[in-house]
């Protein structure tokens, strides 16, 4: 007889109390399942059982299952589709040729494929019509509680074809297959309004018409440090950003409330002064107007943020739009990451298609499913590259996307701002200047002051984030700036390297959320087109001295978090980034050696 350890540990543990819970037990190393003849709740002291499960000869161990390729029409083919567990699907190679009107992935019960199935996620969580695949792998998550005994088939449905829609091809699920159970459980969390949409696997929003007000619970599988927006569009004919009415929702974990901030999109960049005016994503009260949103409840549980909160119908004031109930209306929505000034970031998340609501549909419309429990996973980060080289003295900065999870956003500071600078091709590199030397760093930044989006001096400063165009008088009299910038006749700081605008934009089609498949930044580099204009470089004279910090930073003047680090050396040496925090660990490293030692010797 043999003790089984807890939850993958590496000892036995004595039982606690136990009320409905789901246990998992490790078999003891060398050991197989199929080689156990019972399980048992055994209390040692008495030599009794309190509970015992025998395992049968012929026990087959839950495993992955093949189920044969989808067939169908010649636009779609793949190889044998796999189920991994009760809720993942693999399509190995799956190719669509993109031909369809609205195709989704879906599911259903029955001898074959029929419009009476459900649509379920794509790989990346979203809703709207699928793309073309050109032989990827495709991992697919049935959610809202469903298994893969539940469906009969799984098909690429095209729900705009005539007759109701049709299969472009599908495969049947056997019926109550032996697969390992679900990695996930579903959330408690069920929408308490009557109306509600999915708009993404990780978000959903449901409404309630009372009067000439709307109330709205917005529901997000996101971080602590993240938002959620959602609002009308800045369109009456589609789903647009620019010019949108939103409700910025995020959860502030120490005063334990949630906020929904009323914010106006006049801009696709963070709310920055552009001549004065503000443009960008900006709240209402920056703008001179009014918070028209009332929170009603905010928590967090399971992993999700939940924020009710209310406004009229009506616009309250010029910079808002009405939620009309005569019509569709189009809305808008994204996730993503709050700034050190919590306040919204580059999204992650956000729709391609349009999305409609009727608000007053009678009877209500309702199509949530719940949520999944359970950690989100990043993809690992692209290494940081280097430039240390003791000959270079001259680095050229450009600009380019920030690289998604991969980029910027997945570095120890987590920015996410649109854009990053390129140095010498490289995206937001680690530079090596030595004291004492004078180097040229020439600037492609944009040099339209009117533009909130594609106007980013260059500056070199002690902060780490940039972005001294948004601070206070005050706030930018503290930061040290030490190149980049002079001091008008009103004590304002002023940038004074600029450039014209060289910018590295994604490919005709290309679709920027995707940015996390890119193995590597070479390859991400290499799908980038660049557009430059025929201009000289603004140059800025850089020239270290002793009074300079080890590290500093170059960034946007404009917007936060764009740059990177400059290591400021005496001697030029390799890995100086990677080694520096585990010199900074090594002296308490060799404390926790010493108090080892001690305790032996006593």
């Amino acid at each position: 007889m043999e003790a089984f350890p807890m939850y993958s540990c590496c000892r036995t543990n004595i039982l606690e109390r136990y009320y409905n819970a789901e246990v998992r037990l490790a078999v003891p190393e060398g050991k197989r399942i199929s080689r156990i003849k019972w399980l048992a709740v055994y209390d040692i002291g008495s030599q009794n059982a309190f509970g015992d499960v025998y395992v049968p000869d012929d026990f087959e161990a839950p495993a992955e299952r093949a189920i044969g390729p989808l067939t169908g029409t010649p636009a779609v083919s793949s190889k044998p589709v796999r189920l991994l567990d009760a809720t993942t699907i693999l399509i190995p190679e799956l190719r669509y040729d993109g031909s369809g009107e609205e195709v989704y992935f879906w599911v259903g019960v029955g001898p074959q494929p029929s419009s009476k199935g459900e649509k379920i996620p794509d790989e990346y969580g979203y809703l709207e019509p699928l793309r073309r695949y050109a032989g990827e792998d495709v991992r697919l998550a049935l959610g809202g509680g469903r298994r893969v005994w539940d469906v009969s088939w799984l098909a690429l449905w095209d729900r705009g074809a005539p007759g109701g829609g049709r299969a472009l091809a599908s495969v049947l699920l056997p019926d109550a297959p032996n697969v390992p159970p679900a990695p996930r459980q579903p959330a408690a969390y069920t929408a308490r309004l009557p109306h509600c949409r999915q708009l993404h696997r990780d978000l959903q929003v449901s409404w309630e018409i009372f009067g000439n007000q709307i109330t709205l619970e917005v529901a997000a599988r996101m971080d602590e440090d993240e938002y959620a927006a959602f609002g009308i569009s800045g369109s009456d004919s589609g789903s647009r950003m620019l010019g949108a009415d939103i409700a910025v929702l995020q959860y502030d974990a120490a005063q334990q409330r949630g906020l929904a901030a009323d914010y106006n999109v006049t801009a696709a960049a963070p709310c920055v002064q552009v001549l004065g005016a503000w443009r960008g994503v900006c709240a209402d009260a920056v703008l001179g107007g009014l918070d028209s949103n009332q929170v009603f409840s905010a928590r967090r549980e399971d992993g999700l943020t939940i924020i009710s909160y209310r406004r009229t119908l009506a616009a309250a004031e010029p910079m808002d739009r009405d939620w009309a109930l005569d019509r569709p209306v189009y809305v808008v929505w994204a996730l993503g990451r709050l700034d050190a000034a919590k306040e919204p970031a580059f999204h992650r998340l956000y729709p391609r298609h349009d999305v409609s609501l009727r608000l007053s549909q009678d009877p209500p419309d309702n199509d949530c499913v719940p949520f999944t429990v359970g950690s989100r996973s990043a993809p690992p980060p692209w290494e940081v590259a280097e430039l240390f080289d003791p000959a270079l003295r001259v680095f050229t900065f450009r600009l380019g996307p920030a690289g998604g999870a991969r980029g910027l956003a997945g570095r120890p500071l987590r920015h996410s701002p649109p854009l990053a600078w390129y140095v010498n091709g490289q995206l937001a590199p680690d530079l090596q200047l030595r004291r004492g030397l004078q180097y040229v760093f020439k600037v492609y930044g944009g040099n339209d002051p009117h533009s909130a989006t594609e106007y980013h001096p260059l500056i070199v400063t002690a902060e780490p984030l940039g972005g001294l165009e948004r601070l206070s008088e005050p706030a930018q009299r503290q930061a040290r700036v030490l190149a980049g910038v002079h001091y008008t006749r009103r004590g304002r700081l002023a940038p004074t390297a600029a450039g014209p605008l060289c910018v590295a934009r994604h490919a005709a089609g290309a679709d920027r959320r995707r940015d996390d498949d890119y193995a590597t930044f070479r390859a991400f580099n290499r799908s980038l087109t660049w557009q430059c204009a025929a201009e000289a470089p603004a140059e800025l004279l850089v020239a270290p001295n002793s009074t300079w910090p080890d590290r500093v930073y170059y960034q946007s003047f404009t917007h936060a978090g764009m740059g990177g680090r400059i290591y400021v050396v005496d001697k030029h040496r390799r890995n100086i980034g990677r080694t520096g925090a585990a010199i900074a660990a090594a002296p308490a490293a060799r404390l926790l050696a010493l108090l080892a030692l001690l305790a032996l010797l006593r």
